[in-house]
């Protein structure tokens, strides 16, 4: 199970079964994965889930909103692609969300930031790709660590709301 302030992931519970297929029923949701799905795709997806968890450790976990346990959709890494694919046996990371639950535009903030300590090449550079772009004039020194300590010195990575989407509050 991961924590945040705001929400839960965790495995997948019986539970889950009736806000799932409400989700997977949902047109907009499911536009560009095949469109709606039926009960027994619901099930048969939550166990393929569940079986991902019990062998390897992490699937596509239930998102949960933690300050009342609803049911939002699910995010996380599992083995993806089907035979015949270049993606086969590749790690897929995913998410599938209610439609009250979309995006950015639920929220004012302009942006969604990401830092991390120079040194860490590896996590910038994910940023990078993630379509983030460094920041300097964000960056800062962390209060935690004195200011000669490696772990001082922040960059800061941004992901900018898209023009037209400020202040909406909902799509």
């Amino acid at each position: 199970m991961i924590e945040t302030g705001r929400l839960i992931l965790r495995g997948w519970r019986d539970g889950d079964i009736a806000p799932f297929a409400a989700m997977c029923a949902d047109g907009e949701v499911m536009a560009h994965l095949g469109g709606p799905q039926s009960l027994a795709e619901v099930e048969a997806a939550i166990a393929r889930q569940r079986d991902f968890q019990d062998r390897i450790g992490h699937c596509f976990w239930a998102i949960e909103r933690r300050d009342d346990g609803a049911f939002l959709g699910f995010c996380g890494v599992r083995p993806g692609g089907h035979a015949g694919t270049p993606v086969v046996d590749e790690l897929e990371i995913g998410w599938r969300l209610r439609r009250d639950a979309w995006g950015w535009a639920h929220t004012a903030h302009a942006r969604i930031l990401a830092w991390t300590v120079p040194a860490n090449r590896a996590s910038w550079t994910l940023m990078g790709r993630l379509g983030m772009r460094h920041r300097p004039d964000l960056d800062f020194a962390h209060p935690a660590f004195p200011a000669d300590h490696p772990l001082s010195a922040h960059i800061v990575y941004a992901a900018e709301r898209p023009a037209g989407l400020a202040g909406e509050s909902g799509r």
